[in-house]
């Protein structure tokens, strides 16, 4: 039988994006400037139109100042995230 993972939460991921921008009070201009990624990339982003990969995501934790593992474990929120292995 095989399990399947619960879908991730990209909307909740769009959104704490979006909420760290704004807490800086940083326009897209502005998260571009330090990321180095494009402004319409950003708004693609935010708006849904695109997931981003994982070094656009690298990219943003870094500018925004926040581990990685802070801005994605909005996949996670509306389910629990896979426990730590035990050995």
């Amino acid at each position: 039988m095989t399990i399947f993972p619960p879908d991730p939460n990209l909307a909740a991921l769009r959104l704490q994006l979006a909420r760290l921008r704004g807490a800086r009070g940083w326009t897209y201009d502005e998260l571009a400037r330090r990321s180095g990624l494009s402004r319409r990339t950003l708004i693609e982003i935010e708006q849904g139109r695109t997931t981003g990969s994982l070094p656009t995501w690298h990219a943003l934790a870094h500018a925004l100042g926040v581990p990685v593992d802070q801005l994605l474990g909005a996949l996670c929120e509306d389910h629990e995230p896979p426990a730590e292995p035990t050995d």
